[in-house]
């Protein structure tokens, strides 16, 4: 917290709008708008001594009721409460502030963006693509059965220590943002799925050793700079598995399987507290998002497939 205090605003701007282009495949149009808006909210605190890391619901609320005095559009207030929205969930994620101001805050005229998910068809369709016979089946299906059984990061996930996985564990020992460790638990299916890989990972890393090259530390070892698989690759192996599936790539990044994970277990009876641990969400506030993720879900499933509201009336 104190050593992203002590970054510039920009700092913070520049960092989220990579991860955004990076992770979630931001096109530039919406790179300079989120950049124009945070610019416009940082001159703003910084004309009052404040800063990202320092900024509370009320300082925000401020801002907005300055960008309503200023005559701007509801489109355009609710588009920079949503940039500061996303800043601060970032913010949230890489450990820069420990809660986000702006969880509660309500757009003018909009209700809150939700974050995407996938449903559990859409999920088991992308498992199936996972295991399609190939070069890397082994691999990838150990990949997306630990994304969804973990909620991890992705970043988390690529980077994952082999000695985490030695010795069929119950429990994942995972590493996040700032060094801080969590424990997740495996489900069945990925413990499979990791136990396949390994022996597939150590006999091929045993042909390596033999010719002279050095062992991996990683689970998913490569042979680029990182010495593991990158989160730029591993957000292309997902669009092309989502292609493999029938499911449109542009709903699919490794943090809709994230918000997928939090969702589906809520809606299996989860508690809050419990998800909040898994995802290693320092405030529980981010974490309530998922209950009207949840709602919205059940909210769509009625009016889809309930009697009284196919053509019954509702007076």
């Amino acid at each position: 917290m104190t050593d992203a205090a002590s970054r510039p605003m920009g700092h913070w701007t520049q960092g989220f709008i990579e991860a955004q282009a990076a992770e979630l495949g931001a096109a530039t149009n919406t790179q300079l708008a989120y950049a124009r808006d945070l610019a416009d909210f940082a001159d703003w605190l910084a004309r009052r001594g404040l800063h990202f890391a320092t900024a509370t619901q009320d300082h925000i609320e401020s801002y907005l009721i300055d960008c309503e005095a200023q005559g701007l559009a509801k489109s355009t207030r609710a588009r920079r409460l949503s940039a500061i929205r996303q800043l601060y969930r970032f913010a949230v994620e890489e450990d820069w502030r420990t809660d986000n101001p702006s969880i509660r805050l309500r757009g003018p005229g909009k209700d809150q963006r939700l974050p995407k998910t996938l449903g559990e068809d859409e999920v088991g369709r992308l498992l199936t693509a996972a295991r399609t016979p190939g070069r890397d089946a082994t691999r990838n299906t150990c990949l997306m059965e630990l994304l969804y059984a973990t909620g991890m990061r992705v970043t988390e996930l690529v980077s994952l220590p082999v000695s985490a996985a030695r010795g069929d564990p119950r429990l994942l020992l995972v590493q996040g943002k700032g060094g801080k460790e969590r424990m997740v638990p495996l489900s069945p299916p990925a413990r499979a799925a990791l136990k396949d890989w390994l022996a597939a990972r150590d006999a091929a890393e045993a042909a390596a050793k033999a010719k002279g090259q050095p062992a991996s530390k990683f689970l998913f070892p490569s042979r680029g700079t990182a010495g593991h698989l990158t989160r730029h690759r591993f957000f292309t192996l997902i669009k092309e598995l989502a292609v493999a599936a029938g499911i449109s790539p542009t709903t699919v990044t490794p943090h809709t399987i994230r918000h997928a994970f939090a969702t589906h277990l809520l809606a299996h009876g989860a508690d809050l507290r419990s998800i909040q641990t898994m995802l290693g969400h320092a405030d529980v506030g981010t974490t309530e998002i998922y209950t009207h993720v949840l709602e919205e879900r059940l909210r769509d499933l009625v009016l889809t497939h309930h009697p009284l509201s196919k053509g019954r009336g509702h007076s």
